[in-house]
């Protein structure tokens, strides 16, 4: 049953006329996550507690931020700040580091330092999102070694964008025996190059077309490539906004 819930989502994403359909998956996340966050879960001790600990990622405060749901973003930084306001006076005040000056041997790094550090790589609504997206990248593996039609729908699709090429050439090394791996490879080239030229000569007559020369041509798939190339080329603007 697990595995049939997982590929309802990985399917219609495969099956959606779009330039990344991981993208389109981790979007559908992302919006499921910023309704949860922003939603009654906020007045919950057990998600404060969370919230307060992990605080937000630059992006999803800006989308929080448009979120008509104020009140909540400011109860849910005001308690986080509470936190970090305490937990940082405390490490400042107990920790007194001496300049180490630019010739001098490498010293660990402040605790401050460490506790910031710590803060900028945790993200409440991020951390929601990645389980669930592993698990797709999981399914994606699954199906092309159980479901011929999937491998078609893989196969046909405009390709994916830069990153997520990236995370499935490393991820089916280990998902994928040796043959399947190959074989996977092979697709998984043909898929992302096609899509990438494909749509750099669509980029290429955009330009082309604000040449004065070009005006009364037809734009042919070219109207919409900027948005498209954004997706790409890893940018969180998506093909419909």
């Amino acid at each position: 049953m697990a595995e049939q819930l997982y590929t309802i989502p990985v399917n219609d994403a495969f099956s959606t006329d779009c330039e990344c359909p991981l993208c389109l998956m981790q979007k559908d996340l992302e919006k499921s996550a910023i309704e949860f966050t922003m939603g009654p879960s906020y007045m919950e001790d057990d998600n404060r507690e969370i919230t307060d600990k992990l605080g937000f990622c630059s992006r999803h405060l800006e989308i929080m931020y448009k979120n008509k749901n104020k009140l909540g973003l400011a109860l849910m930084l005001k308690t986080h700040t509470d936190k970090t306001i305490k937990e940082m006076k405390a490490l400042a005040d107990s920790s007194k580091p001496k300049a180490s000056g630019f010739f001098s041997r490498k010293q660990d790094k402040p605790a401050v330092v460490e506790y910031v550090d710590k803060l900028e790589s945790t993200c409440f609504v991020c951390g929601r999102i990645k389980p669930v997206f592993d698990r797709y990248i999981d399914t994606i593996f699954h199906m092309w070694k159980k479901d011929k039609e999937f491998v078609k729908k893989f196969t046909d699709s405009k390709g994916i964008c830069t990153r997520h090429y990236g995370m499935l050439y490393e991820a089916g090394g280990t998902a994928l025996n040796q043959t399947q791996y190959e074989e996977f490879l092979e697709t998984l080239n043909k898929v992302y190059f096609d899509g990438m030229e494909r749509l750099n000569k669509d980029m290429s007559w955009f330009i082309d077309k604000h040449d004065y020369r070009n005006k009364e041509a037809d734009w042919g798939t070219s109207r919409d490539s900027l948005q498209r190339a954004l997706v790409k080329v890893g940018s969180t603007i998506v093909e419909d906004e």
